[in-house]
């Protein structure tokens, strides 16, 4: 009987704690009427304009089975952990056929969509695909209705201004006009 003497007292506080938390909240918190604005969902400070659905999306549980998935497995493998060597080779062959099935299991909801969230992205056919030549040509053309800039580097100038176009490099003290 005095093993279990310390259960019993573990039980008596987690229970006197509890009730003890429900009395304090109650005596502490203040006496206020709830208002509709109290009692209606936050959301941003938004007020919602239609009413939450009340289904949740199944990735949801998918989520949440990975989670219990992977607990479960925590679960098991410390004990072997902690006894790996008096189990031997028996032992490994266990905790190998285990590992495969919570993997089969990761992969079956992998494959039903439990990590993709949102809308599926797509790519559009419409832009080009974008080469080293094309970025140059993108940049050398500048902002639309721009006249063309020369941009030198290291003080040579990769090509020269177009006749009918005039340098817009800005001109002043020390700097060629």
């Amino acid at each position: 009987m005095d093993d279990y003497l310390p259960i019993l007292i573990l039980l008596i506080l987690g229970f006197l704690f509890a009730a003890v938390s429900f009395v304090a909240s109650s005596l502490m918190a203040p006496n206020k009427r709830p208002t509709a604005a109290k009692t209606a969902p936050y959301e941003c400070g938004i007020v919602p304009g239609i009413d939450p659905p009340t289904r949740f999306p199944v990735r949801f549980y998918l989520v949440a089975m990975i989670f219990i998935i992977f607990d479960i497995e925590i679960v098991f493998l410390y004990p072997w952990a902690v006894i790996f060597r008096q189990l031997r080779s028996f032992g490994l062959i266990e905790v190998v056929v285990f590992a495969a099935v919570v993997f089969i299991s990761f992969l079956f909801l992998v494959s039903n969509g439990a990590l993709s969230w949102g809308p599926a992205k797509r790519l559009t056919g419409a832009m080009p695909s974008r080469t080293s030549e094309s970025t140059i040509a993108r940049i050398a053309a500048g902002p639309a209705g721009a006249g063309r800039t020369s941009r030198t580097v290291g003080g040579v100038s990769p090509e020269p201004p177009a006749a009918d176009t005039p340098a817009t490099a800005p001109s002043g003290p020390g700097r060629a006009a």
